[in-house]
């Protein structure tokens, strides 16, 4: 339970100081509007010629947290105040490093990459970092179909483009779209690709003592499903089985020591749901 405590506080963090990484040193310089809270509460500053943007972010994520609370549970309540502590410390932070100028466009492509690297890290852990992370979080319960990288993206760019018509600066929208919707993609990437395993077909007249190894060895679970060869009519056996990806290599050549002509087929496998691999939860991604 402490390792797990530990690892969870951990993955927070680093996806808090890589998100505010590419914010003090890509997005911030170029003077550009990542989305978010923060964004709306720019143009509702300026709509209203009242209070400040800290303050009008601070009086939203009220009811955000409070919400996020009751609908998605203490853990991610918990670990959304960490993130939320923890990127505000590490802007702060990265605030006094001197970071040379770039282009806007180059600013909006690796700040965008390193804020949805950050970003991802931190979803994945279950938690946000506060504001809009809440949001998309509460709406991916609505929407579970939906990556959640998507969400983010079409949310931020919804108060992008508002902040464009408001203070009339279509160019720095742009490329502030430009940011969020490569920020969009790496979420994605980073919640869901770096979880995957390698599903295999195995056809083979060795099937036993393949499904054996599997099994024996690799620790796996094995399937048959029957199968008709279309020259020859007679029927197979296929093996079905899900294997991570680190044990890849070792399938393989195990199955060609057994069988040297046997067919394989791999594919891709994301979120393998089951013993051995991931369980399923009500709030996952």
């Amino acid at each position: 339970m402490k390792r797990n405590t530990l690892w969870f506080v951990a993955r927070i963090l680093a996806g808090s100081a890589l998100f505010a990484m590419g914010f003090d040193l890509f997005l911030l310089p170029n003077d550009l509007n990542a989305g978010g809270i923060s964004g709306l509460s720019m143009i509702l500053v300026h709509l209203m010629n009242f209070g400040s943007v800290g303050v009008i972010t601070a009086v939203l994520n009220l009811p955000l947290f409070a919400i996020a609370g009751l609908k998605i549970g203490r853990k991610f309540f918990t670990g959304s105040l960490i993130g939320m502590a923890a990127s505000a410390l590490f802007i702060d932070l990265f605030a006094l490093i001197p970071c040379p100028q770039t282009e806007p466009l180059v600013g909006a492509l690796y700040g965008g990459a390193a804020c949805g690297f950050g970003l991802g890290l931190v979803f994945a852990a279950g938690a946000s970092t506060g504001g809009s992370d809440i949001v998309v979080r509460l709406m991916k319960q609505h929407w579970q179909h939906v990556p959640i990288g998507s969400i983010a993206m079409c949310f931020d760019l919804v108060v992008v483009l508002l902040t464009g018509l408001v203070f009339w600066d279509i160019s720095r929208a742009l490329y502030c779209g430009v940011a969020i919707f490569l920020a969009g993609q790496v979420i994605d990437a980073v919640v869901y690709r770096f979880d995957y395993s390698k599903v295999a077909l195995i056809i083979s007249k060795h099937h036993d003592p393949i499904a054996k190894m599997v099994n024996d060895d690799l620790e796996r679970g094995v399937t048959y499903l029957d199968g008709e060869g279309y020259y020859s009519g007679k029927p197979t056996k296929v093996i079905l089985t899900a294997v991570k990806k680190p044990q890849l290599a070792d399938l393989k050549r195990k199955v060609s020591e057994i069988d040297p002509d046997a067919f394989i087929i791999v594919q891709e496998a994301h979120q393998v749901l089951g013993d051995g691999f991931s369980r399923y939860s009500k709030d996952s991604l």
